[in-house]
């Protein structure tokens, strides 16, 4: 069963984690980190090092992933702990609870995301964001 609707409330379940915070946990080799932006997203904007990418959405509709789950389920055990980091923090919530809500225990996401947050003339990657905390990122 799929999210009925974009940007849902946080699970209570669901762990806040800011860029810097993230950066230290998914030190831990047992933490498996997942980005969940596009396939487009993670190769042409960049994206941590050492990340998976399974695309919640892809282009060009935007349409939820149907092997989200599975993907997910190859990388990772139902109690391993999971961070999810996406463009903003909007669609890891999403990815987030969906994944609380099929039997995953510990699930946490990056609230900055990648580019972080628009500034005043609607810019991201200036204000903060994995990115513009210097922590470690590549581009292909």
């Amino acid at each position: 069963m799929l999210p009925a609707s974009p940007h849902s409330p946080s699970n209570p379940d669901l762990h806040h984690l800011t860029a810097v915070e993230a950066y230290a946990v998914v030190q831990d080799e047992q933490v498996m980190f997942i980005d969940i932006r596009t396939e487009m997203e993670h190769y042409y904007v960049g994206h941590p090092i050492g990340v998976y990418n399974v695309p919640w959405q892809d282009y060009p509709d935007f349409a939820i992933n149907p092997d989200f789950l599975s993907e997910v389920e190859e990388l990772a055990q139902r109690n391993q702990h999971i961070v999810l980091i996406c463009r903003s923090g909007h669609r890891s919530i999403d990815a987030g609870n969906f994944l609380i809500q099929h039997g995953f225990q510990r699930v946490s996401h990056v609230t900055e995301g990648f580019e972080g947050d628009k500034n005043e003339k609607h810019q991201r990657g200036l204000i903060n964001g994995w990115r513009q905390r210097g922590l470690p990122w590549m581009q292909c």
